[in-house]
């Protein structure tokens, strides 16, 4: 007997069990049965993002899961869209983000392929692809086996260190009438463990250590990532008096904080320093020549290095994104966001019987938040310093965005305008933004991700958006438009794509040959994009080129009147200095 159902079906019940929420695609015909059984089966109830490439598509659910910690599903287009979508799949991998990502394959039953097209769109086995940068892939070989192998790339995804998986759906199997009932497991039985709390005696160890320091500093990368890690680590943090440095991997801790001393020379005078989640310790320990690359350590010598994460763990054979080895005192492998807790309680416990160290943290606090208040001064200085430049300089962009946004319930994307947005702005929540930047061409898939998860909340999103990047794929706006993603967009419009500009200035320099000439191959220029017009004829608000900014806070006001009414994108173009 066939029972009316398909085997796509049972992926889209896996699908509901574990509450996926929405799903973005750019469409292909090898998963047209996924695509049905959504639609009509599932009633499109796990809404559809139509996407104008499989990169933007990954991008977005990346930018999602960052946001809001929950992954979504990305589909992508047998052989053609996933090789599309590598790029985005090694971000994902690098930024240690959930993404399930679909695919499908023409028939691995070659009696049911059709000429031509099929045999191109099927590779023998799909995930060897982007297999050195998924945690987990699975090609399921009969519509049975799709439960476990759903729920097992699931399960995979969601434990830390978190990342992409790779389901590869057979369109046979897609599309094939079920002989049988397919039964759906009891997926509150088959979900992620516990975190790792890390050994007891080495957090007790770590807690002496840090109390008898003299100088500590801890420096954190991606502990935001859980939101509750974000007062954690403030609690910390002010039992000890700590100075904390964050690298926003994710936004980890408060920027107006007296004891937030990122930007400052703190690293240097550490005699111990505790890493929480830093994926390049290295890097922050040295001083880097930009023309010859050589570094030499800053630190001081015999200063104590703590390391708690998961550096180790889910490290890959093939990417060296591992970093250089670091030599380290204690090497403590932990979630942090239990192990921050647990390291506070000992703490509490050396400190209740050492009064003098009591003293001694008190007076340490207000040190530092000297310091917190002489960055914040100078920073203000250089928003001051050129107030009039035209095109407008970076600070003077950032505090212009400040003043119209900061009564507002804000999320900041994905670029923070080279720090700019950190320094002068008030982060004072986890949700205000999900961590810095990836490469070119992510970031404005990534911030439509992070709009998806804000959208209902009546929070303002905002992306400052790279000149560069967008034009990678401008074809993104017409989503925000087209499904309703309400985002503010102010262009970081330099004209030029200028990070690689300034190495083309070192190479000279050093070399001798003319800087005037580095522009070659790196300007975004002659002719200008016009942002805002491709805004508007993609169906969103568009404003600008705007070179003033004394006309940057009426244009936002208008845009972010779009944005509230119409629930869709609004671009203000608004044109900067190079640094």
């Amino acid at each position: 007997m066939a029972y009316e159902k398909y085997g796509s079906d049972v992926i889209v019940d896996m699908m509901r069990a574990y509450k996926i929420p929405y799903v973005s695609l750019n469409p292909g015909a090898t998963f047209r049965g996924l695509h049905d059984s959504l639609v009509n089966y599932g009633k499109n109830q796990m809404p559809m993002i139509t996407c104008c490439h499989e990169e933007i598509a990954v991008q977005i659910a990346h930018g999602y899961a960052k946001a809001c910690g929950k992954p979504m599903v990305a589909i992508v287009h047998n052989v053609v869209g996933l090789l599309h979508c590598n790029q985005a799949i090694y971000y994902a991998y690098l930024d240690r983000v959930p993404v399930m990502i679909m695919g499908a394959t023409g028939p691995m039953d070659t009696t049911r392929r059709r000429p031509q097209v099929d045999w191109a769109h099927t590779a023998n086995i799909q995930g060897n692809a982007i297999r050195d940068y998924v945690k987990w892939d699975d090609q399921p070989y009969n519509v049975a086996s799709v439960p476990e192998s759903f729920a097992r790339a699931y399960r995979v995804m969601m434990t830390e260190p978190k990342g992409p998986v790779y389901l590869c759906w057979d369109a046979a199997i897609q599309e094939g009438k079920l002989d049988r009932e397919i039964p759906i497991p009891n997926v509150d039985r088959l979900m992620p463990p516990s975190p790792i709390q890390g050994d007891l005696r080495a957090l007790e160890k770590a807690a002496e250590m840090l109390v008898a320091a003299e100088t500590p500093v801890i420096l954190t990368g991606s502990t935001g990532r859980n939101p509750e890690s974000f007062d954690s680590l403030a609690r910390l943090a002010e039992l000890l008096a700590v100075p904390v440095v964050d690298f926003n991997k994710r936004l980890n801790f408060p920027t107006d904080h007296p004891l937030n001393l990122t930007g400052s020379d703190i690293i240097e005078k550490a005699d111990l320093i505790l890493s929480l989640d830093v994926s390049d310790l290295y890097g922050p320990l040295v001083k880097l020549d930009g023309v010859t690359r050589k570094t030499t350590y800053k630190i001081r010598k015999g200063c104590k290095i703590i390391d708690i994460g998961f550096a180790d763990l889910n490290i890959s054979k093939w990417s060296q994104d591992y970093m250089q080895l670091q030599e380290i005192d204690l090497h403590i492998a932990a979630d942090t966001l239990v192990a921050i807790p647990q390291l506070k309680l000992f703490c509490e416990e050396i400190l209740k019987r050492n009064s003098k160290k009591r003293e001694e943290i008190q007076g340490r606090f207000a040190g530092h938040k000297r310091t917190h208040e002489a960055l914040g001064a100078a920073w203000k200085e250089e928003v001051r310093k050129n107030w009039d430049g035209e095109p407008m300089s970076l600070p003077r962009l950032a505090h212009e965005i400040w003043q119209v946004i900061k009564d507002e319930d804000w999320v900041l994307t994905a670029n923070t305008l080279e720090k700019w947005a950190l320094r002068l702005w008030d982060f004072d929540r986890p949700y205000r933004h999900p961590g810095g930047s990836r490469g070119t061409a992510t970031q404005i898939g990534i911030s439509t991700g992070v709009a998806l998860a804000h959208r209902g909340t009546g929070r303002l999103v905002v992306d400052i958006q790279p000149d560069g990047d967008l034009m990678y794929d401008l074809g993104a706006l017409w989503i925000g438009a087209h499904d309703k993603i309400p985002m503010l967009i102010v262009m970081y419009n330099n004209r030029a794509y200028y990070n690689d500009w300034e190495h083309q200035i070192r190479i000279a320099r050093q070399r001798g040959t003319d800087e005037k000439l580095a522009y070659v191959g790196m300007e975004v220029n002659n002719p200008p994009p016009d942002f805002a017009g491709v805004a508007r004829s993609l169906g969103c608000h568009g404003e600008g080129p705007i070179f003033n900014g004394n006309q940057v806070g009426p244009a936002l006001k208008r845009a972010i009147e779009f944005v509230k009414k119409e629930g869709k994108l609004a671009l203000v173009d608004t044109v900067t200095q190079f640094t």
